[in-house]
């Protein structure tokens, strides 16, 4: 078997908890992988603006979802709203394939999705099949880029954005970083722009000293541009498919 990164090794930051398809894809090539979780995800502080969305989902033409994780803290507050039914009454949009695997994995169809996984992306493909007296509902996490919103609220359209959930810096592991001392990195992997930002607030930019740093779109490669941290390699879709023939581009040219 052929075997793209047979002994690279892979940094992989990522939120708590995710990222476990990526880290498999990689071990599957041969890269000695490590998985640094920067962010915590938490529930928003204030629950109520995000149930009554839920509540009354059923007045909104669009929801729109720019995360799997706003997928998930949606379709929960629906679920405790007892209205998970009302959602079929209404059209679902996602940023990017990762985004749309988390609608269609609670058995819902999306009918806009860009190609480029992006708020921009998705402004572009909405901004024909909506209308100035459209409602469109929009869970994002309390930090998220304004963009889309920005976008269609220019259009006329009526724009409620809830918090669905917040994201805060986590701990280092100090064992990790005795780990990224030791061993430096030869390529790690960033999926979002906060979590860019944790690594630079939480790790420093040592370990990106002889890195080749690859980016999961093209939100994520400009956020690393602004750290001042060069992008190798930017993945063509923000899948975990196409986040590891990035990776294999960077690493072989």
């Amino acid at each position: 078997m052929d075997r793209r990164l047979d002994g690279i090794r892979i940094l992989v930051t990522r939120p708590r908890e995710r990222a476990e398809e990526l880290c498999f894809l990689l071990e599957d090539e041969g890269a000695e992988v490590l998985s640094l979780p920067l962010l915590e995800l938490h529930p928003p502080e204030d629950p109520r603006p995000l149930a009554s969305a839920a509540e009354h989902v059923q007045r909104y033409h669009w929801v729109v979802f720019a995360s799997p994780s706003a997928v998930e803290a949606f379709l929960e507050a629906l679920r405790l709203a007892g209205t998970l039914d009302r959602l079929s009454r209404v059209k679902l949009a996602a940023v990017g394939p990762r985004t749309a695997r988390a609608v269609e994995g609670f058995g819902l169809k999306v009918e806009a999705e860009p190609h480029e996984g992006t708020g921009a992306a998705l402004f572009t493909a909405l901004r024909d099949v909506l209308g100035p007296d459209d409602d469109v509902l929009l869970p994002a996490a309390e930090e998220g880029r304004r963009e889309l919103e920005d976008g269609l609220r220019d259009l006329g359209v009526r724009v409620t954005r809830v918090t669905a959930y917040r994201s805060t810096p986590a701990a280092v592991d100090p064992e990790a970083l005795a780990q990224l001392a030791a061993s430096p990195p030869q390529v790690v992997l960033f999926a979002s722009p906060r979590t860019a930002e944790a690594f630079v607030e939480g790790v420093g930019r040592e370990p990106l000293a002889f890195a080749k740093v690859v980016a999961i779109g093209p939100t994520t490669a400009t956020a690393l541009t602004q750290l001042g941290i060069p992008v190798a390699a930017v993945a063509e879709r923000p899948t975990p498919e196409a986040l590891v023939d990035a990776t294999v581009r960077a690493v072989h040219g």
